[in-house]
């Protein structure tokens, strides 16, 4: 019994101090009083203690004059003091909130919050898909520090406005001090390298738009690779793999992958997102993250072979969420089979350009299998563990896939090119599912929204109707679905292309017809 009551109050105080976290969904109205423009994140990674110590500085604008700022913060770290435009601040921090009332109004304009904070951050039960930090160790013994945070927000490190429709237009620096002998890695370019005792100093800048999940330190016995990248637009960019020292020889063959990865990227998304800044590669102790400018990755140097190449489906897909997620960012969680599942499709593509058309076909086949027929938008706004489920990326991708096929690849290509280099769609710009709607109507020049409906938003499939008129004969209909439908049948003499629509097309074959048999629909075909 001792025994028991001992495990029962060690689980009671191990639930006391975790943390269930979700990032986004209803704006809170004092934040959406906030518009964040550069964070700048001072802390010192302490791994014999595994704490964190220092100071964030949240610049923002204060839309209209505010009785409240309030930031995100979860309840693990402590706040020793709070500063408004350098002078101290009452707050109280409690349900991972920090609340900041004025002594009157605090006034509409530029605000400089500083919050100092520290303590031991909350521990990653299942890197990189349940977030927080990892405390590891190389097989040399040195430590091996990362962050991952993308379903829990940047709050369970530092303090923010933890919700995607709002990034900091102005960028993010990163300042981590860490034990002398370790290098920190993190997005944008370094600024400075400093040593001071026991101790190493890493100043990270990027002055692009960032979501708050990539601001990201990951620290270990690092040295950096290198490899100069020439873009589809002539720019001259540095590739940089920081690689663990013992795996350093294995860094030159995968930036050559990542090279090609970046080939065929551009050519469907157009120029690399961060051209000004630097292609970046990370090696981490978990799988792997679309961390901006520096991808986490941690797939252990594996690839297989698609048509001739080599190719590492972790790098490939994390990378391509340079574009999408980094570049094109939905602005709630709701909308998340944009960046999920066009990223997903982005891989599809690399198959097509390194294995040939009939390997892409033949893996979005297989993307099909595995779908479970969820919808992949539930509502217009979501915080991330709802939005979370898997069909977000197969569903999403196939969906793009049946979308090529509906619309035809002369509207298709260019409009999912413009949509990933359009300033309308890209950077500060935030966008949800109307707006992608909105470009393919435009591109298509008729209304997709009963197409984009049918897949996104329900369980449905095509229900594809075959009934034998006389020898020879077929009458094929899709009962399901108010719009013409173009699809490929086989017949005796081949592959042949109709449209189908509620009322009865005429089939004439001499063998029972097969309907869409490459597989560009969710579809159910019934015979009779």
């Amino acid at each position: 019994m001792r025994h028991l009551l001992t495990f029962f109050f060690a689980i009671l105080a191990l639930m006391a101090t975790a943390q269930d976290m979700k990032s986004g969904g209803v704006l809170k109205p004092e934040q959406a009083n906030m518009d964040i423009r550069h964070y700048t994140l001072a802390l010192a990674i302490k791994p014999e203690t595994q704490t964190i110590d220092g100071y964030t500085d949240i610049d923002c604008i204060v839309k209209e004059a505010a009785t409240m700022l309030l930031l995100d913060l979860t309840h693990m770290l402590t706040v020793q003091k709070v500063e408004v435009n350098g002078r101290k601040a009452d707050f109280r921090h409690e349900a991972d909130l920090i609340h900041i009332p004025a002594a009157n109004t605090w006034p509409a304009g530029k605000t400089r919050i500083r919050v100092y904070y520290g303590g031991k951050p909350f521990v990653a039960p299942r890197a990189p898909w349940t977030g927080g930090f990892q405390w590891a160790t190389d097989s040399t013994g040195h430590p091996w520090i990362a962050v991952t945070c993308q379903g829990e927000g940047g709050k369970i490190f530092f303090p923010c406005k933890d919700h995607p429709s709002d990034e900091p237009n102005e960028g993010a620096d990163m300042i981590i001090t860490v034990p002398r002998g370790l290098v920190v890695a993190g997005p944008g370019l370094l600024v400075s390298t400093k040593h001071k005792g026991n101790t190493s100093t890493y100043h990270w800048r990027t002055r692009y738009t960032i979501s708050n999940y990539c601001i990201i330190p990951n620290v270990g016995d690092y040295t950096k690779v290198t490899k100069t990248y020439t873009s589809i637009d002539g720019n001259k960019i540095p590739m940089e793999f920081y690689v663990l020292k013992e795996h350093a020889d294995k860094a030159p063959y995968q930036l050559q992958l990542l090279e090609r990865s970046c080939q065929i990227m551009e050519k469907y998304f157009g120029e690399y997102p961060w051209a000004k800044e630097k292609i970046g590669l990370v090696e981490t102790p978990h799988l792997g993250m679309e961390h901006q400018s520096m991808v986490a990755y941690g797939n252990k140097f594996r690839s297989v072979k698609v048509g001739n190449e080599d190719y590492d489906w972790l790098m490939t897909h994390e990378f391509g969420h340079e574009w999408w997620a980094n570049k094109v960012t939905n602005k709630d969680w709701a909308h998340m089979w944009i960046q999920e599942g066009i990223c997903s499709y982005g891989d599809a593509l690399f198959t097509r350009e390194a294995g040939g058309e009939e390997a892409y076909q033949e893996r979005m086949r297989n993307t099909l299998r595995r779908l479970s027929g969820k919808p992949v938008i539930w509502a217009d706004t979501a915080d991330s563990d709802l939005a979370y489920t898997g069909d977000i990326y197969a569903k999403g991708s196939f969906f793009m896939h049946s979308l090529r096929h509906y619309i035809g690849d002369d509207v298709f290509f260019p409009a999912l090119k413009k949509l990933a280099t359009d300033p309308a769609y890209t950077y500060d710009n935030m966008i949800d599912t109307y707006d992608v709607l909105r470009l393919f109507n435009q591109a298509a020049g008729r209304d997709l929204t009963s197409f984009f409906d049918f897949y996104l938003r329900t369980t449905n499939k095509f229900d594809i109707l075959v009934r034998s008129a006389a020898e020879g004969k077929y009458e094929v209909s899709v009962t399901n679905f108010d719009q013409p439908l173009p699809v490929e049948i086989q017949t005796n003499r081949g592959l042949e292309k109709f449209t189908i629509g509620k009322q009865p097309v005429t089939v004439m074959s001499s063998q029972l017809p097969a309907i869409d048999p490459i597989g560009f629909y969710l579809k159910s075909v019934r015979y009779e």
